[in-house]
């Protein structure tokens, strides 16, 4: 996984063929996101890092939908906390 490139809607569609309907829901999160990196894992799955203050969170999921839903939650719990915010 490197940094989070802003993919051509056709590499990103070819990526996740099964999930078309996430492209946009990606390229949304990274533009109000731009430090979290996300990318295709090992073994068909996809991966995210999450900068934090003492270090970051990587979560890895075997769908784009189930990630991206892993990291609305965990970005909601950033914001909840005092003085949460992402890097």
């Amino acid at each position: 996984m490197s940094g989070s490139p802003a993919w051509p809607p056709r590499l990103a569609l070819h990526l996740v063929p099964d999930e078309p309907g996430q492209v946009l829901r990606l390229a949304r999160f990274r533009h109000e996101h731009p430090d979290v990196i996300i990318g295709p894992g090992e073994f068909g799955t996809w991966q995210a890092q999450i900068p934090e203050a003492a270090g970051e969170t990587v979560t890895t999921w075997y769908t784009l939908r189930e990630l991206l839903d892993r990291l609305d939650q965990l970005t909601r719990e950033h914001r909840d906390q005092p003085g949460g915010e992402l890097r």
